[in-house]
């Protein structure tokens, strides 16, 4: 399918790749200014140094302005770039300091929030996929620490002062993983996980957080890709069950749904790359991912360009904030960024 020049720019299509290395490869250029692709996540790999990190980002807009540039920079364990950004901590540090002292992890929580989408922003990168609003049942090696708190009421204001700090700096929030990794010891990315709860457990225990964060404002929502069994058979990622009656209907989301990566093997259930993409869309993800395969993300390019499924204008929401973006130079002489990092160098 071919698009008029104009919506090409206007409006990201509906699949997020990423890349092999440390500059746009001849390949890679032809896949990012295919109509169909709308973002390209980043990943270590993609990082040496701001300056290379900067050059990068200028190459991929070069290509195509209108991708949405994304990155797992939730903190502790996820996050791809450390040399000359901030070290953030586990979310789960905020969650003990909150028993603590409320009001200073609160505060902290926000400033944090700000400082993380600011050092992206600086460099233009529009979307940090965070955060993390799964509670820390003990169970999960994958979500662990990465959690707030294993208390629904702490998660919510901590990651409510987060994403507010997202906010200030222009950058869009997305709460993952809908309705709540928690729960399962398996890990998704390498297993096909089912948690065994009933739909009410679930809505008092997890998605509850959702919910209430969608009330004060998250831009996005990232689905799990778990079997809730007494809900429906399929992962929350690949089901109109959850992205559609309960998610869209149900708690009235009006934001974007983004897939997690269809290369994980919780994703396999739903059959090969193209029935992956297929369900993820029907069940009502705006966007798809496929990371580290290569081969996949040709697949899904060649099946959304036969389907002639179009970009959808949701996704200009995920948009940096240019207007509230600043240099390197003057976050770095800002007081509050000089404040939070002398505060986050003192966190354990």
């Amino acid at each position: 399918m071919s698009l008029p020049l104009n919506d090409r720019n206007s409006f990201p299509g509906p699949l997020m790749l990423d890349l092999k290395g440390l500059s746009v490869r001849f390949d890679e250029r032809q896949q990012l200014a295919h109509p169909m692709v709308g973002g390209v996540i980043l990943f270590t790999r993609n990082f040496e140094s701001l300056t290379q990190l900067q050059s990068l980002v200028q190459e991929i807009r070069d290509i195509a302005p209108h991708l949405i540039i994304a990155v797992d920079h939730e903190g502790g364990r996820v996050q791809r770039f450390r040399e000359g950004f901030t070290h953030l901590p586990a979310m789960s540090v905020f969650g003990r300091l909150f028993q603590q002292n409320p009001d200073l992890a609160m505060r902290l929580c926000q400033d944090t929030g700000w400082l993380m989408a600011s050092e992206l922003a600086c460099l233009d990168i529009d979307i940090s996929f965070a955060p993390v609003l799964d509670r820390d049942y003990g169970l999960s090696k994958v979500i662990g620490d990465r959690a707030f708190s294993g208390e629904t009421a702490n998660i919510i204001r901590l990651a409510n002062c987060f994403i507010e700090g997202m906010h200030e700096a222009g950058m869009a929030a997305t709460g993952k993983h809908f309705p709540g990794h928690g729960g399962v010891e398996a890990d998704s990315h390498h297993d096909i996980p089912v948690d065994t709860r009933n739909l009410n457990e679930l809505m008092e225990n997890d998605i509850h957080i959702f919910e209430a964060l969608m009330a004060s404002g998250i831009d996005a929502v990232m689905p799990a890709h778990i079997i809730y069994s007494k809900v429906d058979a399929l992962p929350a990622g690949f089901s109109t069950r959850w992205l559609q009656d309960i998610l869209r209907t149900q708690l009235k989301f009006n934001g974007v749904i983004f897939s997690d990566d269809l290369g994980m093997e919780g994703a396999a259930v739903a059959g090969d790359f193209t029935e992956r993409a297929e369900a993820a869309i029907r069940a009502g993800c705006d966007m798809v991912l496929v990371c580290n395969h290569p081969e996949g993300a040709r697949t899904v390019l060649h099946y959304l360009e036969t389907r002639g499924i179009k970009p959808n204008p949701r996704l200009n929401a995920m948009r940096l904030n240019r207007e509230k973006r600043l240099t390197t130079e003057q976050l770095q002489n800002t007081p509050r960024w000089k404040s939070t990092r002398e505060h986050l160098s003192k966190l354990k």
